[in-house]
């Protein structure tokens, strides 16, 4: 009890001595690229792009691809008011609207934002431009957790109580879709994803909440607590059973020190009414999903910007971490990974990267799957 006593004060200490030192915009993504206070009135453009090369480790054949190119739009129409959207192209052939809002300043502490936005859980999903992480794929964890991209249609606030070193957001969004056309949409093998209805004629029967705060109050650290909750929707309101309830909650931390960096996650999510939802649908979707990552890197310097970024991350996700009724937990969908790999920064917004991959899952007997990873990432 003496030690966590000190710890506290300790932590306490640091926090009043480097509040204001360590800014909140350490780390930044496209809405606090193109929108941020020193820009001018008017256009601003900007983009991202990932051209992978995908090579199992075996008889299958390699894949080349154009993952996605982004197009970014922010316009300030004055001080208070400005606007972001996000176009992507996916695959070449697939585009999408990842960000359209209207932001309104009401003060210095207090944002007001309405539209298609990101769901602030964990780290990814808001900073998912592909210099911002390490490895030539997001983490697997922000795919069938997460998952990202994850955006949502609603209105909500943000902002800084710099007193405390915090930032806080808080939004009504409209939630998955669990149900259409007579068909169930969830199942087991990735969760809540097939579920995203990412601004398309998105249908609401209950709006869900969604918060998060950071607080960076230690030189070098950022922590992130996370919290989503509500009910699926469906296009049968008549149909009780087509809706799942929805409990997710998460905690992140990023943290640099020189040329190290530390960076984590541990997502936890809980579906309720899955039995009934599957009787109705015949999907398999379980009751409680976890997932978890850890990283370590350094960045050694080079000539000018460039840098080499060794890294090595472990992850672990589970779709399948508990399951509701007569439904038995499938083995597959517990996974495991270990990714490690090189990062190289040839200038500001751009990087080769390469890594290798090892998969798992708690299949008795399963082989280990391997995976070699090479690509290039723009961000400006």
């Amino acid at each position: 009890m003496k030690n966590l006593k000190l710890l506290f004060v300790t932590i306490l200490l640091c926090s009043i001595g480097y509040s204001q030192e360590n800014s909140q915009n350490n780390y930044q993504n496209s809405g606090t690229k193109l929108l941020g206070d020193n820009l001018p009135k008017g256009v601003t453009i900007g983009g991202y792009g990932q051209i992978d090369y995908n090579e199992p480790d075996g008889s299958k054949a390699g894949n080349l691809d154009i993952h996605r190119l982004v197009l970014l739009f922010g316009y300030k129409f004055n001080d208070k008011v400005s606007f972001l959207t996000e176009i992507e192209y996916e695959h070449v052939k697939e585009v999408y609207v990842e960000q359209a809002y209207l932001k309104y300043k009401a003060n210095e502490n207090v944002n007001v934002l309405a539209g298609l936005m990101l769901v602030p859980m964990g780290i990814i999903n808001e900073f998912h431009e592909p210099t911002t992480y390490y490895g030539v794929e997001r983490p697997n964890v922000d795919k069938y957790i997460v998952p990202t991209t994850w955006r949502e249609l609603g209105v909500g606030i943000s902002g800084n109580v710099n007193n405390a070193s915090l930032k806080y957001q808080a939004y009504l969004f409209n939630g998955f879709k669990s149900y259409a056309d007579g068909t169930g949409i969830l199942r087991g093998s990735d969760g809540l994803r097939k579920g995203r209805q990412k601004g398309a004629e998105s249908v609401i029967n209950s709006p869900n909440f969604s918060a998060k705060l950071d607080y960076y109050g230690i030189m070098g650290l950022r922590v992130g607590l996370s919290g989503y909750f509500g009910k699926t929707q469906t296009d049968d309101s008549g149909i009780e059973t087509s809706t799942v309830g929805v409990s997710m909650l998460g905690i992140d931390a990023r943290y640099k020190y020189n040329n190290l960096e530390l960076r984590g996650q541990y997502i936890t999510t809980n579906l309720s009414d899955t039995d009934e939802y599957n009787t109705l649908t015949g999907k398999d979707l379980g009751s409680k999903m976890n997932g978890l990552y850890a990283e370590i890197a350094y960045n050694f310097d080079l000539q000018g910007v460039e840098k080499l970024t060794p890294f090595l991350r472990y992850e672990k996700h589970n779709t399948h971490a508990d399951t509701a009724g007569s439904l038995t937990a499938n083995k597959a969908y517990d996974r495991d990974e270990l990714i490690f790999g090189l990062n190289y920064k040839v200038a500001e917004g751009a990087a080769f990267k390469m890594d290798y991959q090892l998969m798992n899952n708690a299949v008795s007997g399963s082989e280990t799957l391997k995976q070699f990873n090479a690509g290039v990432a723009i961000w400006f």
